[in-house]
């Protein structure tokens, strides 16, 4: 198995929930169980950071688990290393190998639902080999749309199981590349901007097979602002977690 993890890890308390730091041969993973976490009733989130970060930085300068807390989805949070440059190569060909070295590591179940993969910028080159990987049923672009269109087409329409497959594609710097590709499908929803709630969105925006939102936001915005990311995760098929003070 490619990117096996090289060591069983232990768990370190974050946020009333659960941290591990993986060492792997595909470069370090972060996985993040939060305060609440039932396997039995949770999705899995993978999170995808773009160039000029790794994901030790990622984890730290975005607050990336306080982020994905305040989602208060019941999901297992996953973060592992990405291209930092357009010269690296992909550290994760495979999303299943990336789980399979989670799951051993970690000695975690996997989680009884949807699999969400979401994506900052750079994240696309990680993210378009991974629409292969059948689990997947959710994809979030945060401005990370910049081509592979048939690749996308395919997963929408084509791909087994393409019927409960949902894409959100978030643009700034990539409205020249995301916007001809909506104007594909009749059926896409699009919004003039990001909403300060969910709740705010219209029903047909919620349930779209593909939403596009043309960002207010500004590229860098959308990680480090920390309010984007969990608002846009109320998108993904995921149940909410019940509260649970923080010891």
């Amino acid at each position: 198995m490619i990117g096996l993890a090289l060591a069983i890890v232990a768990a370190t308390r974050l946020l009333g929930g659960d941290h591990w730091r993986i060492d792997t041969d595909n470069g370090p993973v972060h996985v993040f169980c939060p305060a609440g976490y039932d396997a039995a009733r949770a999705g899995t989130v993978v999170y995808i950071h773009g160039y000029w970060d790794d994901v030790d930085e990622a984890w730290r300068e975005y607050k990336l688990a306080d982020q994905l807390d305040a989602s208060g989805k019941q999901a297992l949070f996953v973060v592992p290393e990405a291209p930092q440059t357009l010269d690296d190569e992909v550290r994760w060909a495979s999303l299943g190998d990336l789980l399979r070295a989670v799951h051993a590591a970690t000695g975690l179940p996997r989680p009884s639902g949807p699999v969400v993969v979401i994506g900052h910028s750079a994240a696309y080159r990680t993210i378009v080999p991974w629409l292969d990987y059948e689990p997947l049923e959710n994809v979030i672009l945060l401005d990370a749309f910049y081509g592979n269109e048939e690749d996308y087409v395919r997963w929408l329409s084509e791909a087994k199981g393409h019927a409960s497959h949902r894409l959100t594609i978030v643009a700034d710097d990539t409205v020249r590349f995301a916007e001809p590709f909506v104007k594909r499908f009749k059926d896409a929803v699009a919004l003039a901007a990001l909403p300060d709630a969910w709740n705010e969105l219209p029903p047909e925006a919620k349930k779209a097979r593909l939403l596009y939102i043309r960002s207010q936001a500004r590229h860098m915005q959308l990680v480090t602002d920390g309010k984007w990311l969990p608002l846009l995760l109320q998108r993904a098929p995921l149940r909410d977690r019940a509260k649970v003070r923080a010891p």
